[in-house]
């Protein structure tokens, strides 16, 4: 670990988890109402995907936003 800074080691730590945290964020305010979901980490996966895959085919961010939120 002699080249590898701690701070850049943090950093890069804190980009990694932020996107499974906000997971881990919104599923808690839903077990709040009483309904379990064990797949979020999959429906991540697949508005990725669809984002990913609209904004390649219409060479368009914005609808690439638009269709990560409808996959």
């Amino acid at each position: 670990m002699a080249g590898i800074s701690i701070e850049l080691l943090l950093a890069a730590l804190m980009v990694a988890a932020t996107p499974i945290l906000l997971a881990a964020i919104g599923e808690t305010v839903v077990e709040k109402s009483g309904v379990l979901n064990l797949g979020v980490e999959g429906m991540m996966i697949v508005g990725a995907i669809c984002g990913f895959a609209t904004a390649v085919e219409t060479g368009s961010a914005t609808l690439g936003f638009v269709g990560a939120a409808a996959g």
